[in-house]
């Protein structure tokens, strides 16, 4: 049995349009895609590739500034272990990092 509440006949299946119709016409409504005004880039014609260089750089950078922070600790390098050197070699790593960026 169902619930009396206000408005709702007694032997209703709490429906209040026919199924399929809705409440400006007859006809159901078409579905149509509406724009969520969103940016939607468009779809690329080719794939993105870097130059060979890109990676070549990247890991240059990348294990030249390892190599330079090792060379220092085991103090192989000129001069004394210096501050200056582990500094070249942070640099270094970070033009690896910044390289990393640009590889597609």
């Amino acid at each position: 049995m169902a619930k009396r509440g206000p408005g709702r006949p007694t032997g209703s299946t709490g429906r209040v349009t026919p199924k399929g119709a809705t409440t400006r016409g007859t006809r159901p409504k078409e579905r149509v895609p509406s724009g969520s005004g969103r940016y939607t880039p468009p779809i690329p014609r080719e794939q993105k590739v870097s130059p060979r260089w890109v990676p070549a750089l990247m890991f240059f950078f990348l294990l030249s500034g390892a190599a330079v922070i090792l060379l220092n600790y085991l103090s192989l390098l000129p001069g004394a272990a210096d501050n200056r050197y582990l500094l070249a070699g942070l640099a270094l790593i970070t033009g690896g990092f910044a390289t990393a960026t640009r590889y597609h």
